[in-house]
C-alpha cells in the first residue's frame, strides 16, 4: 500500500471516534437539529429589521454570533467531515476544504477587525475649527499626475482644486508626456506646470520629481479625472496638528456607474463596486492603524515622506506600499471616510479588468520588495495579517472562485469531497451559511450584495487567475499602463475573450445540473449528493449567465447627467411667443441642463425645439446660452434638454462648482438586499428578452 493510501486510511478510522461536540445529538429530531438555525438566524433578522445602523453593541452581538457559528462549522470541517475512504477523494476532499477555508478565514478576520471600528467625521470637526479659525494653516502643493488624460478632464480638476477654501495652497499639474495643450491649459487656469524629461518610475516617479520642486509642507494628490469638493482641504488639514501623522486617506467617490452595474441594468440601484471597500473594508483597517493609501484623494506629510525616500518605485502600487513604508517608520495613518473627492469610474469592460489586473499585478510585487508587508520592519503583528488578508488574499480570491465552479464536474464523476448526512448539514452547514448570506449586507454597511460580489468576481476570476500566476512566477513583467477613461462609447461591443472562459465553464455546469435532474427522477441512490449538485450547478448556471450579459457594452452618452435642482428662468433670444420662464431643473451636466415641464408649460415651447435660449440661474445670477435639443413626454410630464453653447470660463467654473464641489452632492447609495437584486436581474432579462424578439419580428 502507498504511503499517501496509508495515511489517508488512518484519518478515516479516527474519523470514527469524535469528540462528542463534533457529532450530531442522537435521538434528535429535525425541530431539535434546527434550533442552532432558527435562533441565530432570528438573532440576526431582529438587528437588521430594527438596528439597521450599526451600533457598538450591535456589532460585537453580530461578530460573537459570526465566531461562534464559524468556529464551531469550521472545525466539523476539518475533523467530521472529510472523505478519506481513499486517495482521490481525500486529495479532492483536502482541495474543497483548502478553498471553504479561504472565505471562513476571511469571514473571522473581518469580523475581529469589527471590534475595532472607526469612523473619523468628529474628529474632523474638531479638527477643522483650528483650520477656520487661521490658528492651523499649513502650506499645500496639491499635485495632478497626468499622463495621456483628456484635457477636458484635467480642466475640471484644477478648477475643483482652484475652488478649495483654503488659501495657502498651490496647484501643480505633472504632466508626464510634456503635451503644450497641457502647459497652455495651466497657463489659461493660472495653475503651476511641471513636467520632467523621462517616464522613469511612472506616476511615482513623476511624484517624486515634483517633491524636488516644490516645498510645501503638506502634499495632496487628485488624479487627472477625480474634482475635490471645496471644504477638502478644512476636512483634512487639522489632522497634521499630530506631527506624527504620515497620510491621510479620504473616500473616493465615483460619479458616472461602474460598467458591471451599467451593463447589468442595475446603475440607478447599486453603488459603485468600490464602495465596500472605501465604505468598510478601509474602516477596519483603520481601526488597527492599517489604512491603505490609494493613491488619490490624500494628504501626506512632506516630512515624513522625504523620510523614507519618497514613493515607493518598486511596485506599479506605488500608493499601497508608500502607505507601508510610513508606517514602518512608525508614522500614523488615518482614514476619513467622508466623500470629499469624485472621480470616474471605468466606463467599459476592457477598462475594467486592465484597471483590475494592474492593481492585482502591483498589490502582490510588493511581496517581492523591500516594503513587503511581511517582512518590513517596524510593523506590528496585526498590521502584517491586515495587509496579508486585505493585500495579497485579495487577489488570490480568483482561484478559489474558478475551483468552485468546477467542484460539480468533479462529484459528477462520482468523486465525493465531502462525507455528511442530512442531519449534519442541518445541525453545522446550514446555521453557518444561512447566517453569513444573512448578514451579509448588514456587516459590510449596506455596500455590497453577496450576489453582486459573487458576479464581479465570476467576471473576472479568469484573466485575473491567470494574471496572478504570471505575477507569482514573473513579478516585474509589465509596465505601468494608464485606465483609459472619457472615451467616447458609441456602439455595442460583446467581450469574446472574456466570455469564452465563462461559456465553458457554463457548459459543463449545465451538463452536470441535466444529469443531476435525470439521477432525481429515476434513480434513488446517492439523492443526498445529487440534490446538492443540482443546487449547486444551479447556482453556477446563474452566476455564469449574469457574469455573461455584464460583457456585454451598450452605448453610452459621453454626457454625465447628475440629479441637481436649480431654479432656473429660461427665456427665448429670437422668439417673441416665450419672454420668461421660471422652472426647476431636475439634471445638469457640464454641457446642459434638463427641465421637468407640465403639459401646460409645455406646450408654450413646444416650438422652440432647435431655438436658442437664455437659462438664468436665479440664486447664483449667472445666465448662459443654450439650444433646445429635445422635448421627451414621461408619464404626465416633458423633459426638454438644453444644451450649453459657447461657455466661458466663468461660467465653467460656475458649472464644475455647482455639480462637483459642494459638500452634500455626494450622499451614499446603499445596497438593496440580495432577494431584491435577484427580483431585478429576471425583471431585466425578460425585458431584453422582449426587445429582442421587437426587434427581430419587426426585421
Amino acid at each position: 500500500m502507498y504511503p499517501i493510501n496509508q495515511f489517508f486510511e488512518q484519518i478515516y478510522h479516527r474519523q470514527q471516534h469524535l469528540l462528542i461536540w463534533l457529532q450530531v445529538p442522537l435521538n434528535s429530531n429535525i425541530y431539535y437539529l434546527l434550533v442552532p438555525t432558527s435562533v441565530t438566524f432570528g438573532v440576526v433578522v431582529f438587528i437588521k429589521r430594527f438596528f439597521p445602523e450599526q451600533q457598538a453593541w450591535s456589532r460585537l452581538l453580530m461578530v460573537l454570533i459570526t465566531l461562534t457559528l464559524a468556529g464551531r462549522y469550521w472545525s466539523w470541517r476539518i475533523f467530521a467531515s472529510l472523505n478519506f475512504s481513499n486517495s482521490v477523494n481525500g486529495f479532492f476532499s483536502l482541495l474543497f476544504l483548502v478553498v471553504e477555508s479561504y472565505w471562513i478565514f476571511r469571514n473571522i478576520f473581518q469580523a475581529l477587525l469589527l471590534l475595532n471600528f472607526k469612523d473619523r467625521c468628529q474628529d474632523a470637526e474638531e479638527n477643522a475649527l483650528a483650520v477656520t479659525s487661521g490658528k492651523f494653516t499649513p502650506s499645500v502643493d496639491i499635485f495632478i499626475p497626468t499622463y495621456n488624460e483628456i484635457a477636458s478632464i484635467i480642466r475640471d480638476t484644477v478648477i475643483g482644486c482652484q475652488s478649495i477654501e483654503y488659501n495657502n495652497k498651490k496647484i501643480y499639474i505633472l504632466d508626464d508626456t510634456s503635451r503644450q495643450e497641457i502647459k497652455n491649459l495651466a497657463q489659461e487656469l493660472g495653475c503651476e506646470y511641471l513636467n520632467r524629461p523621462d517616464n522613469k518610475y511612472a506616476k511615482a516617479g513623476n511624484l517624486n520629481y515634483a517633491i524636488g520642486k516644490t516645498s510645501g509642507e503638506l502634499i495632496v494628490v487628485f488624479d487627472a479625472d477625480f474634482i475635490p469638493n471645496k471644504y477638502f482641504l478644512n476636512r483634512t488639514v487639522g489632522f497634521f496638528q499630530d506631527k506624527n501623522l504620515g497620510f491621510l486617506q479620504t473616500n473616493q467617490h465615483f460619479y458616472n456607474s461602474d460598467s458591471i452595474a451599467y451593463n447589468l441594468g442595475l446603475s440607478d440601484v447599486l453603488p459603485p463596486s468600490t464602495e465596500s471597500y472605501y465604505s468598510y473594508f478601509q474602516l477596519l483597517r483603520d481601526g488597527v492603524e492599517c489604512t491603505g493609501c490609494s493613491g488619490s484623494s490624500m494628504v501626506l506629510n512632506r516630512a515624513a515622506l522625504e523620510k523614507i525616500g519618497g514613493f515607493v518605485t518598486a511596485s506599479l502600487s506605488e500608493d499601497y506600499y508608500t502607505g507601508i513604508s510610513l508606517s514602518a517608520q512608525g508614522y500614523k495613518s488615518v482614514y476619513l471616510n467622508e466623500k470629499l473627492s469624485a472621480g470616474l469610474e471605468t466606463e467599459n469592460m476592457a477598462a475594467n479588468l486592465s484597471q483590475r489586473k494592474r492593481w492585482a499585478r502591483g498589490t502582490i510585487q510588493g511581496f517581492f520588495i523591500q516594503e513587503n508587508p511581511l517582512t518590513i520592519p517596524g510593523l506590528k503583528l496585526i498590521q502584517r495579517i491586515t495587509h496579508l488578508e486585505e493585500g495579497l488574499l485579495t487577489w488570490v480570491g480568483d482561484v478559489p472562485r474558478f475551483c468552485l465552479f468546477l467542484m460539480p464536474l468533479i462529484a459528477f464523476f462520482g468523486i465525493t469531497p465531502i462525507q455528511a448526512s442530512w442531519a449534519e448539514i442541518i445541525y453545522f452547514l446550514l446555521p453557518y451559511y444561512l447566517v453569513y448570506f444573512t448578514s451579509y449586507t448588514w456587516t459590510n454597511r449596506q455596500t455590497q450584495s453577496f450576489l453582486i460580489s459573487d458576479i464581479n468576481t465570476s467576471i473576472h476570476c479568469v484573466p485575473l487567475m491567470i494574471n496572478f500566476f504570471k505575477v507569482i512566477f514573473n513579478p516585474f513583467s509589465e509596465k505601468f499602463t494608464v485606465t483609459p477613461k472619457g472615451i467616447l462609447k458609441d456602439r455595442v461591443v460583446f467581450h469574446w475573450n472574456l466570455a469564452f472562459p465563462l461559456i465553458g465553464l457554463l457548459i459543463i455546469n449545465l451538463l452536470v445540473f441535466i444529469r443531476s435532474i435525470f439521477v432525481i427522477f429515476s434513480e434513488h441512490n446517492q439523492l443526498q449528493l445529487t440534490i446538492i449538485l443540482t443546487i449547486w450547478s444551479a447556482y453556477n448556471i446563474f452566476l455564469i449567465s449574469c457574469a455573461l450579459s455584464a460583457l456585454l457594452d451598450a452605448p453610452r452618452e459621453n454626457i454625465y447627467w447628475l440629479k441637481l435642482q436649480k431654479s432656473v428662468n429660461i427665456k427665448s433670444v429670437n422668439h417673441k411667443n416665450l419672454s420668461l420662464l421660471s422652472i426647476m431643473s431636475t439634471e445638469m451636466s457640464e454641457s446642459g441642463i434638463k427641465l421637468s415641464l407640465d403639459q401646460a408649460v409645455a406646450n408654450k415651447i413646444i416650438d422652440l425645439k432647435n431655438q436658442s435660449v437664455s437659462i438664468e440661474f436665479i440664486e447664483d445670477k449667472i445666465e448662459i446660452l443654450g439650444k433646445v435639443c429635445s422635448l421627451e413626454t414621461v408619464a404626465d410630464s416633458t423633459i426638454i434638454q438644453i444644451m450649453f453653447e459657447n461657455i466661458n470660463l466663468e461660467q465653467q467654473r460656475y458649472l464644475i462648482e455647482t455639480l462637483f464641489c459642494d459638500a452634500k452632492q455626494w450622499q451614499r447609495r446603499k445596497t438593496p438586499e440580495d432577494w431584491v437584486i435577484i427580483w431585478l436581474l429576471s425583471k431585466n432579462a425578460v425585458l431584453q428578452i422582449r426587445k429582442l424578439a421587437t426587434i427581430n419580428l419587426n426585421s
